[in-house]
């Protein structure tokens, strides 16, 4: 195994791939992309309804791709939209109940499956590589 910087980049894209494929065949039983289920879950932490605009920042997505998006969660009944109480002519965006069961149920199989995934670690390999981790993506100086 090399520790090379192109080596290390390669494996850890790998990883990245790995994790994004067992998140993408997770969600399979419930339907979902990981986009719409990323949707689904930053309309479930908002407080209030949010308007589609803000999903769509939240989201990095254009307005339009965001409508779609909802769309596809409001065909399934898993949000609704409502009327901005602040302007007739915006629309905001929340989760049904049956949003929020799902929404929860993704997150147990999902934190589940980051256990089984990080599980053949031991705890000091897990400290370690959260260690390591952080200090590529930290922007403290060094």
């Amino acid at each position: 195994m090399s520790d090379s910087p192109v080596a290390l980049r390669d494996l850890l894209l790998t990883t990245t791939r790995t994790l994004r494929r067992r998140w993408h065949d997770l969600l399979q039983p419930w339907g979902l992309s990981p986009h719409e289920y990323r949707a689904l879950d930053v309309i479930g932490r908002a407080d209030d309804p949010i308007r589609l605009g803000v999903v769509a920042k939240e989201l990095r997505i254009v307005p339009r791709s965001a409508t779609e998006v909802v769309d596809r969660l409001e065909t399934r009944g898993l949000t609704e939209r409502l009327p901005d109480p602040a302007d007739r002519r915006a629309v905001c965006v929340r989760l049904t109940d049956e949003g929020r069961r799902i929404r929860a149920e993704l997150a147990s199989a999902r934190d589940a499956d980051a256990v089984e995934m990080f599980d053949r670690l031991d705890a000091e390999e897990r400290a370690r590589l959260s260690d390591l981790l952080h200090k590529l993506v930290d922007d403290r100086p060094r």
